[in-house]
C-alpha cells in the first residue's frame, strides 16, 4: 500500500543515512519501525495498575494527620529535605 508522510528533515535524513550504511531502503526501516513500536503497544498491558502496598503493624495515620489537610502531610514528610 503507498501513503505519504510528513517527517521532519532531520528524521528523514537520519534514516536515510542508516539506510545507506545497512545497505537497506528507507521504507525498510520505517516498516520496521513501526513494527517494532506496534509490538510494544500491544504487549504491554492496557490497564496498568499500581501494586498494592500492605505494611503491617500500622493503625494508618497518627491522629495528628487523621484530618489534616494535604499540605500539612506533606510538609511532614520533606520536613529537614529541602530548602
Amino acid at each position: 500500500m503507498k501513503t505519504t508522510i510528513e517527517i521532519s528533515d532531520d528524521l528523514f535524513a537520519r534514516t536515510q543515512e542508516v539506510a545507506r550504511k545497512e545497505k537497506t531502503t528507507f521504507r525498510s526501516l520505517t516498516e520496521r519501525g513501526l513494527r517494532l513500536v506496534l509490538e510494544e503497544k500491544l504487549t504491554r498491558s492496557s490497564k496498568w495498575r499500581w501494586k498494592a502496598v500492605v505494611v503491617q503493624g500500622g493503625e494508618g495515620l497518627t491522629d495528628e494527620f487523621k484530618r489534616a489537610p494535604w499540605k500539612k502531610i506533606r510538609d511532614a514528610i520533606y520536613q529537614g529535605h529541602g530548602t
